[in-house]
């Protein structure tokens, strides 16, 4: 089959496609004929050397796709050979071919397209993991995305709205700002003019976040914490601004504060499914009665995966870039 490889670590003339050999599914896995999968920052780190994948997962890039069943492993049951499916990867999306074990699988929801669903599996995954079963968002409360023009943050922006919480977003030009407007935004912040920390307080009357999902890191530590309402949750999932930060643990103990790093990619199989199940009751009902969507951004051929991290790298994206197949 053909996979995005990478034979050394690097900028976008590191991802090379190229002839390999096709996954055999395992007890417990199904193997899909991928018709496409989503770009994600993740793989951006992957291919400069800084995110390898966890031990035993394939080694090459992609975290979620869709496709068709073309194989069953042993003790697989619930799915069928030939079902359109979308799935949650350790890696190896990138490819025409891909093993996934069968509790990371959805059925593509009734009214989203086969390649469209490919923007679904890790986007919504990481958003509901760590926003609602870690974060706990409540209805009445307060959501800070930052990247609200990124996949995850069009995504957090719309579920968040469906539970009946207040929504703040980051992003970088009017552009995004308007749109993440048009699905429910409340609090509307350009990171390159405003202080977010004295935007959010000014919208909330001082009460600030109860809930933050950061994908900076460090160069927003310090800046989160001043955001955080009193009993707030900063959840970090990305290391954009840099890994290593300073923490107040004053101002963190004032505001019983928590703050939660998460990563998806690394968990165990059993706590990937226990997600995916959570996803598929609570998640799937609103996206197959069109409450909530994906949104992507553009859609090119696998060989063309350079130019797909070209565009993330320069966020010049809203939603999702989708390679298909």
């Amino acid at each position: 089959m053909k996979a995005v490889t990478i034979p050394e670590p690097g900028d976008i003339d590191a991802l090379v496609l190229a002839d390999v050999d096709d996954p055999t599914p395992g007890p417990g896995e199904v193997l899909l004929d991928v018709a496409a999968a989503g770009v994600n920052r993740a793989d951006l780190m992957q291919r400069m050397g800084h995110y390898p994948p966890p031990p035993g997962a394939s080694e090459y890039p992609g975290l979620e796709v869709s496709g068709t069943i073309a194989a069953l492993g042993d003790d697989v049951e619930g799915f069928e050979v030939g079902q359109e499916v979308c799935a949650l990867l350790s890696g190896g999306g990138y490819a025409e071919k891909v093993a996934v074990p069968a509790g990371q699988l959805l059925p593509v929801p009734s009214g989203v397209s086969l390649l469209d669903a490919a923007a679904l599996a890790e986007v919504v995954s990481t958003v509901w993991s760590n926003v609602f079963m870690t974060a706990n968002l409540q209805p009445g409360q307060t959501l800070l995305a930052h990247g609200g023009g990124s996949g995850i943050g069009t995504m957090a922006i719309q579920l968040a709205k469906q539970i009946g919480a207040r929504v703040a977003v980051t992003a970088g030009s009017t552009e995004k700002l308007d749109f993440c407007r048009e699905l429910g935004a409340d609090i509307l912040i350009n990171y390159r003019e405003q202080d977010f920390v004295e935007e959010l307080k000014e919208a909330t009357d001082g009460h600030g976040a109860d809930v933050i999902l950061d994908n900076i890191g460090a160069k927003y530590l310090g800046r989160n914490v001043d955001a955080l309402a009193t009993s707030g949750r900063l959840v970090v999932i990305g290391m954009q601004g840099g890994r290593k930060g300073e923490l107040d643990l004053g101002k963190l103990l004032a505001k019983r504060g928590a703050v939660i790093a998460t990563s998806l990619r690394a968990r165990p199989a059993e706590e990937k499914a226990t997600i995916v199940a959570s996803v598929r009751e609570h998640v799937w009902p609103l996206i197959e009665k069109g409450a909530v969507r994906p949104i992507i951004h553009t859609t090119l051929p696998l060989d063309q995966v350079r130019e797909a991290h070209r565009i993330l790298e320069e966020s010049s994206h809203i939603g999702k870039v989708l390679l298909t197949i």
